[in-house]
């Protein structure tokens, strides 16, 4: 299906949708609240999980889906960063096979990949969802989270623990990990849709049906101006 470069908008070093890094040095690169409940943790399965036809993403819903299911989140204000820390999101998590969660999805976002006995990617070919740009070299990737670590805490991950901010951290299942090109996951940062979009338009379908799907199944809230980017977004779906 359609290949992801990774950003990490979370964390450093193959990262997560926060401006962060993370991951294995030898072919790594770096990246960038309010619900409760637990989540089990990640399973090495759950990188069995393969997109729907036309969707470079797994777990995705349609766009009429995903309007009612916006439409069904909480309204809230941001909250605050007080006690955030990435280090309550512990990422990257092994999935077996001395493969962990960056490596599971450089693996799956790219084509032709190669990997050492480590599971590092020595090559292969990625194309950036948020930028369109491509890749051949995984150190230029981050792996971003579609709604980054710090969005997730100020709109309700403060109140979960350690297992469920782990689980939303390395969740292979929902659209929540990508691999996208450095730059365009650190441009994004921890921002939410109403303040950095894709660069590439034709992107914002599935970027919206993602965020949404994301919030959604972890109770998260979204704000007035997110709820309408994200309107926006699903709108430049096809009919």
């Amino acid at each position: 299906m359609a290949l992801l470069l990774g950003v990490s908008g979370c964390g450093s070093g193959g990262g997560s949708g926060d401006g962060k890094p993370a991951g294995k040095p030898a072919a790594s690169a770096t990246p960038s609240p309010r619900a409760t409940a637990s989540a089990p943790a990640p399973s090495a399965s759950a990188g069995d999980a393969k997109p729907a036809s036309g969707d470079v993403l797994p777990g995705m819903v349609d766009a009429a889906v995903a309007r009612t299911r916006l439409a069904a989140l909480t309204t809230g204000k941001p909250g605050t960063m007080a006690g955030y820390s990435r280090d309550k999101f512990t990422h990257w998590a092994e999935q077996g096979n001395k493969c962990d969660t960056r490596e599971t999805v450089l693996k799956r976002d790219g084509t032709g990949v190669t990997q050492d006995s480590e599971c590092r990617a020595v090559s292969g070919s990625w194309k950036s969802l948020y930028d369109g740009a491509t890749a051949t070299e995984a150190g230029k990737l981050d792996i971003d989270h579609m709604v980054p670590l710090a969005e997730a805490w100020r709109s309700g991950a403060s109140g979960w623990d350690a297992a469920k901010r782990k689980a939303f951290a390395n969740d292979l299942t929902r659209p929540q990990l990508l691999a996208v090109s450095a730059g365009s996951n650190r441009s994004k940062g921890d921002q939410s849709p109403d303040l950095w979009q894709p660069t590439d338009k034709s992107s914002w379908c599935q970027y919206g049906r993602a965020w949404t799907t994301v919030k959604s199944h972890y109770g998260l809230t979204v704000t007035e101006a997110e709820r309408a980017m994200l309107t926006t977004m699903i709108d430049t779906c096809a009919a």
